[in-house]
């Protein structure tokens, strides 16, 4: 009995210190493969030992956090609190497509002089196309009828992505495939087979916030060096720990981006301010690299629209984030070993 009250009590502590901590620590969303060594095809973490106690705590702590918030939605509170949403980011949401249009034009221009990079910062190249490719994107979002050529330059750039570096490298970066979808169907002015832009561009967004969550439980030792040289960071936990901790932070907030309106505003909100927080230890390449994330963010917050998500039951939450869960880990790894012959156990 008093091992379980001992466990309840550090359950307590984590939830209020680190979760609090983790949606405003910066080492949670700095994108690692920008700033440390890293290799892809190296052997991860063997399953078993991510799959913890400490690992099967935080997982049944991120349900209940989720759950709350989903029965929470469906009372007068819940109500009060997405008309509140409404009124504070009604011109953030008018404003919508402008917001993608200036953001996708700056962060073009910024990584084109910045020069030598596909997408992303660790992403290198020498290509003299991606440069022009990088322009033309840029250019075509200043009017609605070229947007669809910027969406299909964030396509080419992409491939090019999965030609130098992988499609395993690539799987990290999905969200510019919905931001390449979303240019597309908002220039056409119409939905993706029946499918908001907005929807598609948050569950983009959702998609790559959770395989990277993946990806820190697998390399924890990648952020090792960034949380050596910020200790502060840590919060007083240990470096392992730290990492599974920040990893399940970040895949139920990505979790949450696919749930009902109130659950996925307040996610964004959260999420947001890890990668603005972010940029005070991190700097302009982080800045930069995360650019698009944070105005999806934004958009998202902002979203109104509540009529896809009447069916999503607060019962069915667990259910689909325990499915989400194996599902990324099992693709993550498998595809790993077939693709590099590393170790599953």
């Amino acid at each position: 009995m008093g091992r379980l009250l001992a466990h309840m009590n550090r359950g307590v502590t984590i939830s209020i210190a680190f979760l609090i901590n983790a949606a405003l620590s910066s080492s949670a969303s700095a994108h690692v493969k920008w700033f440390t060594q890293y290799d892809v095809a190296a052997q991860p973490l063997i399953l078993k030992h991510v799959l913890s106690p400490d690992f099967e705590f935080l997982m049944g702590l991120s349900i209940l956090a989720l759950m709350i918030g989903a029965l929470i939605e469906r009372t007068t509170v819940g109500e009060a609190c997405l008309r509140s949403f409404d009124r504070v980011t009604g011109g953030i949401e008018d404003n919508t497509e402008l917001l993608f249009r200036v953001g996708c034009a700056f962060f073009f221009i910024s990584i084109w002089a910045i020069g030598g990079i596909i997408l992303t910062p660790e992403l290198k190249t020498n290509s003299f196309l991606v440069s022009i490719l990088q322009i033309v994107v840029s250019v075509g979002v200043l009017w609605r009828q070229t947007m669809p050529l910027s969406g299909l330059g964030i396509f080419i750039l992409y491939a090019i992505g999965v030609w130098s570096y992988g499609m395993f490298h690539m799987a990290d970066y999905p969200i510019f495939l919905g931001i390449g979808i979303y240019l597309g169907s908002v220039g056409l002015r119409r939905n993706f087979f029946g499918i908001r832009p907005l929807d598609i561009v948050r569950w983009g967004a959702g998609i790559t916030l959770m395989w990277a969550s993946v990806e820190k439980w697998a390399y924890p030792e990648w952020t090792h060096p960034l949380l050596i040289q910020n200790p502060h960071l840590l919060s007083g936990f240990h470096h392992d720990f730290f990492m599974q901790a920040a990893g399940a932070v970040e895949f139920a907030l990505a979790f949450a981006l696919m749930w009902t309106p109130l659950v996925r505003r307040v996610a964004a909100i959260l999420l947001a301010s890890m990668f603005v927080s972010a940029v005070f230890d991190f700097g302009k390449i982080d800045l930069i690299g995360h650019l698009m994330i944070i105005i999806i963010l934004f958009a998202i917050i902002a979203d109104s629209n509540r009529q896809s998500d009447v069916i999503r039951y607060p019962w069915l939450l667990p259910v689909g984030y325990a499915s989400s869960l194996a599902v990324f880990l099992l693709t993550y790894y498998l595809t790993h070993s077939m693709m590099f012959g590393t170790s599953l156990t």
